[in-house]
């Protein structure tokens, strides 16, 4: 066989290169429609987004603890991963689906347990976010509103914050995102197949956080039906068949969960009847918007989160985290339906304008009326839309700088933007006192110069352009990396410097006292919250450090226990010394458990420094009844668990199960306590006599 001439390998190989010159060429230009400066200020902004997210990332240790167990216990067991168990044991699971979870267990079996393994993937999935705004605001609205909206999102001070941390609202923000993307696409063409993408999205984000998934889907309903360019008829069946996507890919976990019998299973968390229908409906979902959260911190309607009401996301303990260019969002949404208000019903613009500010009002108009638990980093879920907002109707409004209404329209949002960042930095008075005064003359003349943008040149207009900018992203900016820079742990983080008059539940009339905080996100150890009337702390019977009779080993010397205390508690982790760990790692193959504590956060903490299970009696709260007297007796009787963890903390609320300190109280009668580096412990193996 004759062998081919080694001189054609010579073009073949000139052919690859420069089709891979070419692929190159284009990725750092961009489409060939592009300004040459759009492809190299994406990628820089993708760039500094990672940084921004990454930068200094280990700082936070653990971050939530609760969910960090969760993520080790998965990465060790596969049923674990799959139902969200907080333990490797597969005693009870976490309080929300497990799809975040399996974003983190399976980066933890592939890169061993650490912070970083854990946390960087939210970090990319805020890079990712930041990406996908981009395409779906410059699909209707051209590169430099996609730049903005993608600027604005990356900056906004509580997405920094969550892409840093591993709580389930990174995943959710980002399939969420993905999810109106797609339902761009759909619109764009009529496509059957994105808006089933679509259902399949929100299926899985509320796989993620259950309810507050479906706050879009209205707005993203109504969109398609309104503007998809073909028939009413196949507007509704593909509706109908987004909406069947969402319930296969939303309700295949649930189905599982509620078919198998539950002593195959484990335990559900935060619910009171081991049933995924009551989290779902209860405390995860119409609890939330009543306040009727059986077993819950505060336990009861109108008890401990704050002043509800319209004004809700301005608040002192909100604003700073998301509101920076809420009213720039809601006024150009309206000046931007405006400008397109006689274009045909299929104008793309009209439903991207519906579709983000759909999702902004239905979002927002929850949160700020919900009468159950809400926590300041929830607002994550607005940042995409306030984002998409600015770029779509303030690209609109640019591209129409010579009306004068269009200008003043402008001119007007970018001032009253800068007086609100005085007011949002002002409620930090010793954070950079400086910055608000520069920030308000800045917007101020520049938003000046926009009301005669048509009379100067066009480089004159760009800095003035560029000027109202810095000015409008400038307090969000100083406040990404206020955060970026302060490490977090804890259930309840917060974005940004310290700022006057938050409370626990919120600031204002209803929230629980102010608490003195490290990190700004847990109780401070030495601390914990401060005592309320008649002795409690709003719903923490026992005063200062919310002490809980009855769990044995506390600091009362009568088995009482810190809300947020050294040992652990309800709100942080236990800090476990060398020794202690070496303690419950002693002939740990011999036990299911190693160890149990009272409260999920308390055992995380044993858990994380041993990577062996350690069963979190009653859930997150304490106050789940699982397991119950009887089943935990059984346990030990039957050698599954080595030792009980004293100082562990629940919430006595009057609506949740008192099993898990009615199992504290027998641990004490029956076995004899002992002391490890000042943590009170009992061989569950040595009953006393």
């Amino acid at each position: 066989m004759t062998a081919l001439p080694t001189a054609s390998a010579g073009p073949l190989r000139g052919t690859t290169n420069t089709a891979t010159s070419a692929r190159l060429r284009r990725l750092a230009r961009g489409r060939d429609t592009d300004a040459a400066w759009v492809r190299p200020t994406l990628l820089t902004l993708l760039a500094g987004t990672g940084v921004l997210y990454v930068w200094d990332l280990a700082a936070s240790g653990w971050a939530n603890a609760f969910y960090s167990a969760a993520a080790q216990a998965g990465s060790a067991n596969w049923e674990a991963l799959f139902y969200g168990a907080s333990d490797a044991g597969n005693s009870i699971t976490v309080d929300k689906p497990p799809a975040s979870l399996w974003v983190m267990a399976l980066s933890v079996r592939l890169f061993g347990l650490s912070s970083w393994s854990i946390l960087v993937p939210q970090a990319l999935m805020g890079v990712a976010t930041v990406g996908v705004l981009y395409l779906a605001v410059r699909r209707v609205a051209g590169p430099g509103a996609g730049l903005l909206a993608g600027v604005a999102m990356a900056l906004t001070p509580v997405a920094v914050l969550m892409f840093r941390f591993n709580n389930p609202d990174a995943l959710l923000v980002l399939l969420l995102t993905l999810a109106a993307y797609a339902l761009t696409r759909a619109v764009e063409k009529a496509s059957g197949r994105w808006l089933a993408l679509v259902g399949v999205l929100v299926g899985f984000a509320f796989l993620t956080k259950m309810l507050q998934a479906l706050l879009v889907v209205p707005a993203f309903a109504l969109v398609y039906l309104v503007a998809a360019p073909t028939t009413l008829r196949r507007r509704l069946l593909h509706v109908l068949g987004a909406g069947l996507a969402l319930v296969v890919s939303g309700g295949w976990w649930v189905a599982v969960v509620e078919l198998v019998p539950d002593s195959w299973r484990p335990y559900i968390g935060g619910s009171q009847t081991n049933s995924v229908w009551e989290l779902i409906w209860g405390y995860n979902g119409l609890g939330r918007l009543t306040g009727n959260e059986t077993g819950s911190v505060g336990g009861g309607a109108g008890r401990g989160w704050g002043v509800t009401g319209i004004g809700r996301l301005f608040a002192a303990d909100i604003g700073g985290q998301v509101a920076w260019l809420l009213p720039a969002a809601l006024a150009l949404g309206v000046a931007g339906l405006v400008v397109v208000g006689r274009t045909p019903r299929t104008d793309l613009r009209r439903a991207a304008l519906l579709m983000w500010g759909g999702w902004l009002v239905v979002t927002g108009a929850v949160f700020s009326l919900m009468a159950g638990i809400f926590h300041a980093y929830y607002t994550v879920a607005l940042a995409p839309a306030i984002a998409a907002l600015v770029g779509v109707g303030g690209g609109l409004l640019w591209q129409r700088r010579g009306l004068a209404w269009a200008r003043i329209v402008l001119a007007a949002t970018l001032a009253c933007t800068a007086l609100w960042a005085w007011v949002l930095l002002g409620r930090s008075s010793d954070y950079l006192p400086w910055l608000k005064w520069l920030l308000l003359v800045a917007g101020l003349v520049a938003a000046v110069g926009l009301l005669v943008a048509d009379r100067v040149g066009r480089a004159v207009a760009a800095t003035l352009l560029a000027v109202g900018l810095l000015a409008a992203l400038g307090g969000p900016a100083a406040y990404a990396l206020d955060t970026a820079g302060t490490a977090q742990s804890g259930a309840i983080p917060s974005a940004g410097p310290a700022v006057t008059g938050v409370g626990f539940g919120g600031a204002g009339r209803g929230g629980l006292p102010p608490l003195t905080t490290t990190n700004r996100g847990a109780p401070n150890r030495t601390g914990g919250l401060p005592g309320g009337r008649n002795g409690t702390a709003n719903g923490f019977p026992g005063g200062a450090g919310g002490v809980l009779p009855g769990v044995p080993g506390g600091p009362t010397g009568r088995g009482g226990a810190t809300v947020g205390g050294g040992m652990g508690g309800l709100l942080d982790a236990a800090k476990v010394s060398d020794a202690l760990a070496t303690a419950l790692a002693q002939d740990a193959s011999s036990y299911t458990w190693v160890a149990a504590a009272v409260g999920s956060n308390q055992a995380a903490g044993y858990q994380l420094a041993t990577e062996l299970p350690v069963m979190p009696l009653g859930g997150f709260n304490g106050s789940d009844p699982s397991p119950t007297l009887a089943q935990f007796q059984q346990y030990v009787a039957d050698g599954q668990v080595h030792w009980f963890i004293g100082g562990g903390v629940g919430v006595r609320s009057g609506t949740g199960s008192d099993t898990a300190h009615e199992i504290a109280a027998w641990v004490a009668a029956n076995f004899q306590a002992q002391t490890i580096d000042g943590v009170t412990m009992y061989d569950l193996s040595r009953p006393v006599g």
